[in-house]
């Protein structure tokens, strides 16, 4: 993939994931602008790309309100002269229970993961319908916004959210050749590392040095964020022009679609539902195959 003459914004790349993005876009050629809220962790983050040769600048700036977007967006214009690719991907994580989560808990992640997404795309728009040549919108999701997960209320909400506006955004910036598509990726991240089932793998793997074991690879569809960073330069590519309005999971040695929801079970009746009759239309009709929720346990091999 050449990403020569092209100018990206990674949100949250100053570590994991993000870090891969950037450093991804910048191997392909782009010029990268890198974002965090740690003046030090930017400044390795950006020096990790031009000690090998990569085109990088740096924006200190907390994700989620209307000025940071503008200024990652200025930067860009600024350093650069244009831009051509938004990888919306910062976010962080205040996991509690429903009875347990606080407002600020809620308010906190929906302002960086859902917020920040909108002000930031919204920025990007802008910028790129002036220029008139396209672009890429690419926003980072989760399968937890996909499935749900225990715990984590606030955050399955907005990548839900997340999803919902790439479906959106793909209808109203078609006319302008800028594409929108979420990615739902899966890596060995610190965040990883606490769950139990893959701890001890993924330990393992970086203190040996050896992949990790096919069946993460493949059945949970977990590997390395090099992995997920391949869907992203593809995404900021020419390559991928007319791919929009998805929702795209990679993770490992797999790549998959997700669906649109869709109705999976209907039936009619004549002058409408009562009560009575619902009841009795749901254990053997429409509710005969409820749809599973939250994202299925880990299941390693028996030795």
């Amino acid at each position: 993939m050449d990403l020569q003459g092209k100018v990206a914004i990674v949100t949250g790349s100053g570590r994991g994931l993000g870090l891969a993005y950037a450093q991804a876009l910048a191997a392909a050629g782009a010029a990268v602008v890198v974002n965090d809220v740690d003046q030090a962790v930017v400044d390795a983050a950006v020096a990790s790309i031009t000690s090998g040769g990569g085109t990088a600048t740096g924006v200190v700036a907390a994700v989620g309100g209307s000025e940071a977007a503008q200024r990652l967006v200025d930067t860009a214009v600024e350093e650069f002269g244009r831009l051509d690719v938004l990888i919306s991907n910062a976010g962080i994580l205040r996991d509690r229970v429903l009875w347990k989560m606080t407002d600020d808990d809620f308010d906190a992640v929906v302002r960086v993961h859902l917020r920040g997404t909108f002000t930031c795309a919204r920025a990007a728009a802008v910028r790129m319908r002036e220029q008139g040549t396209g672009g890429r919108l690419v926003l980072i999701s989760s399968p937890a916004g996909q499935r749900g997960n225990f715990g984590q209320t606030n955050y399955a909400a907005a990548k839900a959210g997340v999803v919902a506006m790439a479906r959106t955004w793909a209808m109203e910036l078609g006319r302008a050749g800028i594409t929108v598509n979420a990615v739902v990726p899966v890596a060995a991240t610190e965040m990883t590392k606490t769950i139990p089932a893959f701890a001890p793998v993924i330990e393992e793997s970086e203190r040996t040095g050896r992949p990790l074991p096919d069946w993460l690879r493949k059945d949970e569809g977990l590997g390395t964020v090099e992995d997920v960073a391949a869907l992203i330069t593809f995404l900021a590519s020419d390559g991928s022009d007319g791919v929009t309005g998805q929702a795209i999971g990679i993770g490992g040695d797999r790549l998959a679609l997700w669906a649109h929801p869709k109705e999976k079970a209907v039936a009619f009746a004549d002058g409408g539902w009562s009560a009575d009759a619902i009841a009795s239309e749901w254990p053997d009709g429409v509710g005969a195959e409820p749809e599973t929720y939250g994202i299925p346990a880990p299941k390693a091999p028996e030795a």
